[in-house]
């Protein structure tokens, strides 16, 4: 494993940290979970991240992590960067979700109940709330730090001038922005068209980018359609309407130019995020052990030439 510094921290990520937005909820099975975190630990993998409403239900990833955590990685702690989030919805009534002092930190409380920990190492505004002052965002974020509660602080989803803001508000504070977590991958580039990853080193911070494949369409899964156990078939987040023949015929192009690269189009796509000067680490998500070992080996071939940047870029316009 290769471990970046984040921004001009002192903290230092894994290149591939895991994910466990999806596969870790109440009603997956909890032997393939644990030997998921397990195999990602052993492959040099010691960036967990949670956010408090991933599921489903809500909560019930933060829950499966935590009981992972007593079994077998309670020795383990110190080796261990354990992140979390609030910002999108995750009780009823006013207090639930988005940016307000009131939810985020009562929103931790509850995440290091579920995570049965004293502290997690990230802990991010998920979002970023247009109707809350960001002042008191990025104040609630400076006391769970002076609370003892998180080691360092983070922000998700935040447009370029938002996350200029919210480091000159921090810095003020005494307590710096470490990381900004966008979605990037070859299909969503806004972080790079929209300025946030240039945002983000002006003011020293790191980035870490989830979704680098694209919920699997910059994989092999889809190059012949639609299989029918696919999360394309389970209403979920990624939709059905977006295996398009056109998106299939150009997977199968990048697939191509991956297999010239002795790679598959998942670590192709993988390396290509990290080849970013902006990207610290990326995000994976997984559903088996598997999945992650496959990941880990797009570092094996994690440089591009100057020719095979510009094959891609073609295809990728086409």
């Amino acid at each position: 494993m290769k471990y970046n510094r984040c921004g001009k921290s002192g903290l230092l990520l894994p290149a591939i940290s895991l994910g466990l937005w999806h596969n870790f909820g109440a009603g997956d099975d909890a032997e393939n979970k644990r030997a998921m975190c397990r195999r990602a630990f052993d492959l040099g993998i010691r960036h967990f991240d949670l956010a408090n409403n991933y599921g489903p239900p809500p909560g019930s990833a933060e829950m499966s992590f935590g009981e992972i955590m007593r079994g077998d990685f309670v020795a383990h702690r110190d080796e261990l960067i354990i992140s979390s989030k609030a910002g999108y919805h995750m009780w009823d009534g006013p207090y639930g979700e988005w940016g307000s002092r009131k939810y985020l930190l009562a929103s931790l409380d509850q995440s290091l109940k579920r995570l049965g920990l004293a502290y997690v190492d990230i802990f991010y505004s998920h979002r970023f709330d247009p109707n809350t002052p960001l002042e008191e965002t990025m104040g609630a974020l400076d006391h769970a730090v002076r609370s003892g509660k998180a080691l360092y602080i983070g922000i998700s989803n935040y447009p370029a001038k938002a996350i200029k803001q919210a480091a000159k508000i921090l810095k003020e504070m005494g307590t710096p922005c470490l990381i900004h977590q966008p979605r990037f991958n070859m299909l969503q580039r806004e972080p790079e068209l929209e300025g946030g990853f240039d945002a983000a080193l002006a003011v020293g911070m790191g980035t870490i980018v989830f979704s680098p494949l694209a919920q699997g369409l910059l994989t092999d899964r889809y190059l012949k359609g639609i299989p029918p156990d696919s999360r394309a078939t389970e209403n979920g987040s990624l939709k059905s309407e977006a295996i398009t023949p056109k998106m299939v015929e150009r997977s199968k192009r990048l697939n191509a130019l991956a297999e010239k690269r002795g790679q598959s189009l998942a670590q192709m796509s993988i390396a290509w995020n990290l080849q970013h000067k902006a990207v610290t680490s990326c995000l994976i998500g997984a559903s088996r052990p598997s999945q992650i070992e496959d990941c880990v080996k797009a570092l094996d071939h994690a440089s591009f030439s100057n020719a095979e940047l510009k094959a891609i870029e073609k295809e990728l316009a086409a």
